[in-house]
């Protein structure tokens, strides 16, 4: 097959990106960006596919078992970070290309960050972002490295950036819940837009995570005990009923329709007030179409349908599913964990001293 290649100067990138965040642009501008921005994204399916062997290959000597996903960054993901972050650049943008590592333990985590520290390839790591270490106020965590890639046999490819995010599965039931939570809210909570409440339920069910894995805790919440953050996350679940909420978001098997046969690359479309989900697979030689109905399927977006789709790679269907749990509204895990959490906070909701302990310790 003949992978897409850089068709546009980077100040052609950055222009393309400055026109679809314009106001008013002309209808001319908009489809000549819109190109621009198809193309440039379409150039990292060679980088990330390269890159993933090396993960595999990397994962088989520190968790076998791990999940494995990789994914072009969404079309109004690209537009709302350049809406969000006046100064960045569509040619600069980190994770247009990312790949995910879903591992069983933070012990995992930190041989594979290890592993890719001491690295000998020729791909520049030039950022590291340790959000376990110091976790990001909203409550997420995770490690990401991004790249710049280098393959003397791919000299197109050159300079562009990869993300590689490693989290453990905690992490990622964390994550999940987020995402799906705020599709049907329709508020943009990963970006810490949204109710307050709900922000702050997010936010303190991290640090309860951050207490089961014994790393640090999310900022604002890192003088209460354990005890405490248990008890916080169990007044907050009680009061948003947010377990009952997730419980009826989960889309059934019946609701899954398309060809569910292996693919190297998967076109998902949820459509959360159906809560249906239609899968399309590409083999590998059909990388070209599918980045085609990708465009087709978010043109879709832009005309008001309410739906969220994304192109991926994971294997088999039932390992999308589990590395793009959002997708199918399943949030499963974080459910059960966070059942745990309430369980062994049993009675606590009535504690009027642990509720005044908590109280003074945010004051």
């Amino acid at each position: 097959m003949t992978w897409p290649t850089p068709q546009f100067s980077r100040g052609q990138v950055n222009r393309a990106g400055e026109i679809l965040v314009a106001r008013d642009p002309s209808s001319e501008d908009l489809v000549w960006a819109q190109r621009v921005l198809g193309n440039w994204r379409a150039c990292h399916g060679y980088p990330i596919n390269t890159f993933q062997a090396t993960l595999r290959q990397k994962l088989r000597r520190v968790d076998p078992d791990a999940l494995v996903a990789q994914r072009l960054k969404r079309a109004p993901s690209i537009l709302g970070k350049l809406r969000r972050f006046d100064s960045m650049q569509l040619a600069r943008m980190q994770d247009i290309g990312g790949l995910r590592a879903v591992l069983k333990s933070l012990g995992k985590v930190r041989d594979l960050h290890e592993e890719y520290k001491h690295s000998r390839f020729k791909h520049e790591l030039v950022d590291v972002k340790d959000y376990i270490e110091e976790p990001k106020t909203d409550g997420y965590r995770s490690i990401h490295l991004v790249f710049r890639y280098k393959n003397d046999l791919a000299p197109a490819y050159n300079g562009l950036r990869l993300e590689l995010q490693i989290r453990t599965r905690l992490q990622h039931a964390w994550a999940t819940a987020v995402e799906t939570m705020s599709t049907f809210l329709g508020q943009a909570l990963k970006a810490r837009q949204g109710e307050k409440r709900w922000l702050e339920f997010f936010e303190v069910t991290g640090s309860a995570f951050a207490h089961i894995e014994r790393s640090p805790l999310v900022p604002g919440y890192d003088a209460l005990s354990k005890e405490e953050t248990f008890y916080e996350v169990a007044a907050k679940e009680e009061a948003l009923q947010v377990l009952d909420k997730l419980r009826g978001f989960s889309v059934a098997l019946d609701k899954i329709t398309g060809d569910q046969s292996r693919g190297s690359y998967h076109l998902v479309v949820l459509d959360s007030q159906r809560k249906t989900v239609s899968i399309q697979p590409y083999a590998r030689e059909r990388l070209d179409q599918a980045i085609s109905d990708y465009a087709t399927a978010e043109a879709r977006i832009n005309s008001g349908e309410q739906i969220e789709v994304v192109l991926v790679s994971a294997g088999p269907i039932d390992l999308l599913r589990r590395a793009y749990p959002n997708y199918f509204l399943d949030t499963e895990d974080f459910i059960r964990r966070v059942e745990r959490i309430i369980e062994a906070g049993h009675g606590k909701t009535a504690n009027k001293r642990l509720r005044r302990s908590v109280l003074k310790r945010r004051r």
